[in-house]
């Protein structure tokens, strides 16, 4: 496997190139106005053509042993994106109760909620941490070649001796030298856990965003 993908393409438009005389002392109104002025010419449309022009680069090879162990493969990649999300994000996507919650419109820029609003609207943000780490946790486990390792008990050791009694067998019976020992509800409960995160990960995939 090979990816790169680059930043996304910036929009260049009447008001961003009327901005630039900022750096020479016009003010922002002047600007503003420069900028309205701009997107009633020929500046506007030339903009939209040049932007639509604009590709993102975006280069990825995939092998075919990429596919071999997929879940194993994505989770490389999947598990650092969501670290850095949850360290990055600005913001949460509308999950849970929380969110429903506040009397007003949902947008958190605003100062004019109702008395008990702001206590909701970041008890949801929490809500969405939570589910972050829940995810996160789910992917790492996915990567822990020893995650299961705490459930067994005694690992066990297979008796590979061959026995007189064995002779002309087609197969030869399955023997221990020592009997392993698992936490069997202990390792299901780990599984539904680990099934959950990634249940949560589908569940919200539209919202993994800064």
């Amino acid at each position: 496997m090979k990816i790169y993908i680059g930043p996304y393409r910036n929009w260049w438009g009447p008001f961003q190139i009327a901005d630039l005389l900022k750096h020479v002392g016009v003010s922002e109104d002047r600007c503003h106005n420069i900028g309205e002025w701009l997107g009633d010419t020929w500046v506007d449309p030339v903009c939209q053509w040049i932007h639509e022009r604009k590709k993102r680069n975006i280069k990825i090879r995939i092998d075919r042993y990429d596919t071999w162990n997929m879940d194993h493969t994505l989770a490389y990649i999947v598990l650092p994106m969501l670290k850095q999300l949850k360290e990055t994000k600005h913001g949460s996507p509308m999950v849970g109760e929380y969110f429903n919650q506040t009397s007003n419109s949902a947008q958190g820029s605003f100062d004019f909620y109702a008395d008990g609003d702001d206590a909701a609207w970041e008890a949801g943000h929490e809500e969405w941490a939570k589910v972050l780490d829940h995810i996160i946790w789910a992917f790492e486990q996915e990567l822990d070649e020893d995650a299961e390792d705490q459930f067994w008990i005694v690992s066990g050791e297979m008796d590979l001796s061959k026995h007189p009694d064995d002779e002309g067998k087609t197969s030869t019976p399955l023997r221990w030298k020592t009997k392993p020992v698992c936490d069997w509800a202990g390792l299901k409960a780990h599984h539904a856990k680990v099934q959950e995160g990634f249940e949560l990960f589908g569940k919200y995939y539209s919202g993994l965003w800064d």
